[in-house]
């Protein structure tokens, strides 16, 4: 399992360990550009002091190499000691040198810094002519103590932050204990929660970074405290409306059962048949809606609107009375879409007109080659209730039958989840309900 708390302490330290590597580096390169210029400073002082000594005429030739060593300015870390003099005369002699100094010149005729190698190493040398006394000083040091001078730097510095990272680490680990309380003392007060409460987190004295999570949390919460609620809404309501059906079979076989005459029996088993088919359509909804809840649904492919809508008028059956006319204009109407979640559009949209009409015709066209449009002479639906026949069990008071009050809430969530719209609409032209599903929004 993944530790927040650990991937902190490593990114954390990372980063300390990475910026403190940069500082180091930075140190490094300034504190070299600073040495050089502060020992090539020293270089012309001991230079200018011992080409002064020169021209006082304190050292002779053959004499003044023991005292040379003695003039040299002083430097931390012993530097004085590495310091080596030359005074050359311009015939080529060597007339003097300090102690270390090697006999080889370290520099060449020209005057100023110069690097030179003698012997195998490097030495940064600085020169004095003196045309009046025909001789030239020379005074240098070898690079690489200028290198251990500023290797001794770095270490100086690297080491404290060595022997600091250990405790920075513990510091940084407790301190991200003490920082992520707040989300352990929220995620404790959830675990010790029952399975049936869905109350929200209190958000009071929670950091600001958690905050959000508490609000998804809190979300959640109320999402699945409304589908529990709806949950439990179907299921009164199934077991309602199922109750009145059964109850009407059992009165229904009873009288069958009981009366002898052929004519009571025969309408007690034609009264059955009716409350089979209403259970049956009412199941079936309910398994509808149950599918559109759980987003299911399936894959697309070319259907014809037509022959879908032709299959679907077939299969519902209908009173004498109501007569149905499809568009041949559907017929040339080929989408690719989930056919199964078109059907259940249509065929609740279908059911809901033949549900509340007595007689009269149902009309199917289609405008601008993706408006669907049903018409039918039934009482259509108050101007107030438009709006609230698409809720779940809503039952309008002008229906003319009997119903669950789901078809439209189906074609209406069937419609959203094929991304077309439905529309409702009284008609205007007579009595009757205009509805109208537009694939335009697809």
């Amino acid at each position: 399992m993944s530790s927040l708390r650990r991937r902190l302490f490593l990114i954390l330290m990372a980063a300390t360990g990475l910026i403190w590597l940069c500082a180091v580096a930075w140190i490094s390169i300034g504190s070299r550009s600073e040495l050089e210029h502060v020992l090539d400073t020293r270089l012309q002082e001991a230079a200018r002091m011992v080409h002064s000594l020169v021209m006082a005429g304190e050292h002779a030739p053959g004499g003044a190499a023991p005292a040379l060593a003695d003039t040299l300015p002083s430097t931390p870390l012993g530097y004085e000691r590495q310091l080596s003099c030359q005074i050359w005369s311009f015939d080529g002699r060597l007339l003097a040198r300090s102690s270390g100094a090697p006999d080889a010149a370290l520099a060449d005729e020209s005057e100023g810094f110069s690097d030179h190698e003698v012997d195998g190493e490097t030495w940064r040398v600085y020169t004095i002519v003196d045309p009046e006394k025909d001789v030239r000083v020379v005074v240098g040091d070898r690079i690489g103590l200028r290198d251990r001078l500023v290797r001794d730097l770095v270490a100086g510095l690297a080491a404290p932050a060595l022997l600091a990272m250990p405790l920075l680490g513990l510091l940084i680990w407790w301190s991200l204990g003490r920082g992520l309380q707040p989300l352990n003392r929220a995620a404790k007060e959830i675990a010790a929660r029952e399975g049936e409460d869905m109350r929200p987190v209190p958000p009071d004295g929670t950091p600001s970074e958690i905050q959000p999570l508490i609000g998804a949390l809190n979300g959640l919460f109320a999402k699945v405290e409304a589908a529990r609620a709806h949950e439990r809404d179907v299921t009164a309501f199934a077991a309602h409306e199922l109750r009145t059906p059964l109850a009407g079979l059992k009165t229904q076989a009873q009288v069958a059962l009981a009366t002898p005459d052929a004519a009571t029996r025969e309408n007690a088993l034609r009264q059955i048949i009716v409350s089979v088919d209403r259970t049956a359509r009412l199941v079936r909804q309910l398994l509808a809606l149950a599918r559109l809840d759980a987003g299911a649904a399936g894959a697309a492919r070319e259907t014809s609107i037509g022959a879908l809508l032709r299959e679907i008028v077939a299969a519902v059956p209908r009173p004498p009375g109501i007569r149905v006319t499809v568009d041949p204009a559907l017929d040339a109407i080929v989408r690719p879409l989930d056919s199964d979640t078109l059907a259940l559009v249509l065929r609740n949209l279908h059911e809901n007109a033949v549900q509340h009409m007595v007689a009269g015709s149902i009309r199917w066209s289609v405008e601008d080659g993706a408006r669907l449009v049903i018409e039918d002479e039934g009482p259509g639906i108050p101007g107030d209730e438009l709006d609230l026949v698409r809720q779940r069990f809503y039952r309008g008071r002008t229906m003319a039958g009997p119903g669950s009050g789901l078809g439209l809430a189906i074609a209406e969530t069937a419609a959203a989840r094929l991304g077309a719209r439905l529309d409702l609409a009284n008609r205007a032209d007579r009595t009757g309900l205009r509805a109208v599903v537009d694939l335009r929004h697809r």
